[in-house]
C-alpha cells in the first residue's frame, strides 16, 4: 500500500521552499556572504533543535511510522557539538542558549512528541533531506567564505556514514512513500512539514540583524534585492 507521502510532501512544500530561500539570511549566504558570528549562531539554534528532534524520535522508537523512517546515520547531533567546539571553544555550553525562534521551535517539538507524534516525521523530512541537498552546496560556500580547512566548523554538512547521497534521499522516499498511514495523517504530517518550514524561516529572519550589523545596511539591500532565480531547488529537499 502507497501513501504517495514523499510525493505529497514535495509538491506540499514547494511554496514554503522558495519563501525560505529568499530570505535575506539565506540570499546573502547563497551569493557567498557569509559572516561567521552569524553564522556560528546560525549552527549553535540548530543545534539545539537537532538534540531535541533526535531525542524526541528515539523515545517514539516503538511508533511503527516513526520506527520505519529512524536511520541514526542521519543525525546531526554528534556533527553539531564538533562545530559548537570549533566557533565557541570547550566551554561553549556555557556560553550559548538557543534564541528566541529557535526556543519556539523547540517547544513545537516537545508538543507534537507529547502529544502527536507521527507529526515528528514533518520535521524529519523538512531537515533532514534538506541537509541532503542543498546543504552540501551551502557547505562549499562556507568552507570558501570562511576560509575553513576539511570539515572544521562544517561538520553539520557532512555525512559521513551516506556517501551516496542520492541514492540514501531515494530510499527514505520509497520508505515515506510505504508507511502504514491513511491519507489524513499524510496531509497532517504534510501541514506539519509547512510549520517546520515556517519556523526555519523564522530563525533564519531573526539573524538579519545581526547579519545587517556585519555587513551594513546598504550591501545587505544590495545583495537581498531580488528573488534568488530557480530559487526553489536551491536548498530544496530535491
Amino acid at each position: 500500500m502507497s501513501n504517495n507521502l514523499a510525493i505529497k510532501l514535495r509538491s506540499g512544500t514547494q511554496q514554503a521552499h522558495t519563501s525560505a530561500e529568499n530570505v535575506g539570511f539565506m540570499k546573502c549566504f547563497l551569493k557567498g556572504v557569509v559572516d561567521k558570528d552569524c553564522f556560528a549562531k546560525f549552527l549553535s539554534n540548530l543545534y539545539y533543535i537537532y538534540s531535541e528532534l533526535e531525542a524526541a524520535i528515539v523515545s517514539h522508537i516503538d511508533h511503527p511510522a516513526i520506527s520505519a523512517v529512524y536511520f541514526p546515520e542521519l543525525n546531526r547531533q554528534a556533527a553539531l557539538e564538533k562545530d559548537m567546539m570549533f566557533y565557541y571553544g570547550d566551554n561553549w555550553r556555557n556560553k550559548l542558549t538557543p534564541s528566541s525562534a529557535a526556543q519556539t521551535y523547540i517547544d513545537r517539538i516537545r508538543e507534537i512528541s507529547a502529544n502527536d507524534p507521527v507529526l515528528l516525521l514533518g520535521h524529519t523530512y523538512t531537515r533532514y533531506m534538506g541537509d541532503l541537498s542543498g546543504g552540501q552546496m551551502l557547505q562549499k560556500v562556507a568552507q570558501s567564505a570562511l576560509k575553513l580547512s576539511g570539515y572544521e566548523g562544517t561538520s553539520f554538512y557532512n555525512f559521513e556514514q551516506i556517501p551516496d547521497k542520492k541514492a540514501f534521499k531515494d530510499k527514505y522516499r520509497q520508505v515515506l512513500n510505504e508507511l502504514p498511514i491513511d491519507d489524513a495523517t499524510a496531509e497532517r504530517i504534510v501541514a506539519e512539514a509547512n510549520n517546520a518550514f515556517a519556523l526555519n524561516l523564522q530563525m533564519a529572519q531573526e539573524l538579519e540583524g545581526n547579519l545587517i550589523k556585519a555587513l551594513g545596511q546598504v550591501l545587505f539591500n544590495n545583495l537581498t534585492g531580488s528573488q534568488n532565480p530557480d530559487s526553489t531547488e536551491i536548498i530544496a529537499a530535491n
